[in-house]
């Protein structure tokens, strides 16, 4: 059976509605050969999949009406359990890359962070074109992996100014190696093998440095905003390498590879 097409747009989408395709999706429309009457399926990265049938297409415009809605779609392709990535920013093509693959390993948000040992530093209207740049990968990216629900990439923040918006820790814990805010670091006394065997209820942050690592005053400050120092092993793996490693494995751990998702959004009180 052919798989139907699946478009990402990012606008309001309404049983019954007929709406005209943007053009880069009525173009890659004519390089599918789709025609009159043919099946497809459009989302808007708020969760669920609407389908859709073409009704009109000519040179300039395709139209199709929007025939239902499943809120159910894609669930299974979300974790089931909540992951920000904060990641100082990587220089030349890494950041997209980084992007793309953390998105496929099922993040939900992700922020760019400015270090003091960052190379790259972002400021006003060049901060917000690599944001939309770095959105568009997020939002290709969920449409190649199966995902309909969109992450979100964070506006470009100075590091120290990020972990200000962060609440306080819970300062009652008694297990130093116990936290849903995690920092990797190949100098920390916690391995990756004390982490719990069960994911835990509440959002988890994954926090990781530019290529030459935290300086001694950031490292400082985010254990301080409840972040638990942990390493990876005996290998220093690289920045684009690191944080992606520590997904792939919590996904192991947590099985975040095989379980169909019953979190609930955290930001929204919604599935």
């Amino acid at each position: 059976m052919a798989l139907i097409p699946r478009f990402y747009l990012p606008q309001s989408l309404t049983v019954g509605a007929w709406i005209a395709l943007p053009d880069a999706a009525a173009q890659h429309m004519r390089v599918l050969r789709l025609k009159v009457g043919d099946s497809l399926s459009l989302f808007n990265g708020a969760g669920g999949a609407f389908s859709a049938t073409v009704r009109a297409m000519d040179k300039k415009q395709i139209q199709v009406e929007i025939t239902a809605y499943d809120s159910q779609a894609g669930r299974a392709a979300e974790l089931p359990y909540w992951i920000t990535f904060a990641q100082a920013i990587a220089g030349g093509g890494k950041m997209d890359w980084l992007i793309e693959k953390a998105v496929e390993l099922g993040v939900e948000c992700i922020v760019p962070l400015m270090t003091a040992r960052s190379v790259v530093q972002l400021a006003d209207a060049r901060a917000a074109r690599r944001r939309a740049h770095w959105q568009a990968i997020s939002s290709a990216a969920c449409r190649q992996c199966g995902r309909y629900r969109v992450p979100e990439i964070a506006p470009p923040m100075v590091f120290l100014a990020w972990l200000d918006t962060l609440t306080p820790p819970d300062a009652t814990a008694s297990n130093p190696c116990v936290s849903t805010r995690f920092l990797l670091s190949p100098a920390a006394s916690c391995g990756f093998e004390s982490l719990p065997l069960t994911s835990p209820a509440d959002p988890v942050t994954i926090l990781v440095g530019p290529e030459s690592g935290l300086d001694d005053a950031e490292e400082q400050a985010a254990i301080k905003r409840g972040f638990i120092a942990i390493h990876l092993g005996p290998r220093i793996l690289r920045t684009e390498t690191a944080g992606l490693a520590m997904l792939a494995a919590l996904a192991a751990r947590w099985k975040g590879w095989h379980q169909p998702s019953a979190r609930k959004n955290p930001c929204s009180g919604g599935a």
